[in-house]
């Protein structure tokens, strides 16, 4: 038994255990007020529907200039992928190495492990919750780490235009590759985890109707 088939809900807001009498009630935290929800209301919709946009941006985000440098006498239009066969060339291995994870194997993986999450919990699959849930989990540490390029991008910007050496600006791919980040940053924070473990319970519990926690 969960703690909503005992009647009692988790706050959103203060964390506080609330007893409900009617889930399908609208409810409120006697602490903090906020409105209290046994699951996040539409998780799966929204949270697929994020997953959507940052899978069509994560291609411009490859393709296209995330920066173009610009002197006197050229210009020259970098991707990521051009800048890590830069950093390869040029020796630099492990930082090519690291730019590559960072900014292309770990935006694509999180959105397949989101994917994949989202897929179990609408089939209402029982295969493996722990693992999944530790899936989650760890997609939702590394969020945090996914904004290299938008960092190096930022820094170099200060670092020549203080110098006067050149002109550096953000290209369409940083724009995307920025987008396609908080997009994933933002399905993590819709998809709710507690509907890993509905299928677990009792079936005849079911406070949300058809929802079924999405």
């Amino acid at each position: 038994m969960n703690a909503a088939q005992a009647g009692y809900v988790g706050c959103h807001g203060c964390g506080l255990l609330c007893r409900i009498a009617d889930p399908t009630q609208r409810a409120h935290c006697p602490r903090c007020a906020v409105t209290l929800h046994v699951r996040k209301p539409n998780s799966l919709s929204r949270t697929a529907a994020l997953l959507i946009a940052a899978y069509i941006l994560y291609i411009p985000a490859n393709v296209l200039p995330i920066m173009t440098t610009s002197t006197l006498l050229t210009s020259q239009d970098d991707t990521i992928m051009s800048g890590v066969i830069y950093l390869w060339t040029s020796g630099s291995w492990p930082l090519a190495v690291l730019v590559f994870f960072a900014s292309v194997t770990v935006p694509l993986l999180k959105l397949i492990a989101m994917t994949l999450l989202v897929v179990t919990v609408k089939m209402r699959s029982m295969w493996q919750p722990m693992q999944r849930l530790r899936l989650y989990r760890l997609v939702e540490f590394v969020g945090r780490w996914s904004m290299m390029d938008i960092y190096v991008v930022t820094i170099l910007v200060a670092l020549v235009q203080l110098q006067s050496l050149a002109t550096i600006q953000p290209g369409p791919g940083a724009v995307a590759f920025g987008a396609v980040v908080v997009l994933t940053m933002s399905a993590v924070m819709t998809f709710d985890p507690r509907a890993i473990w509905d299928p677990l319970g009792a079936k005849r519990w079911n406070p949300l109707g058809d929802e079924r926690g999405r």
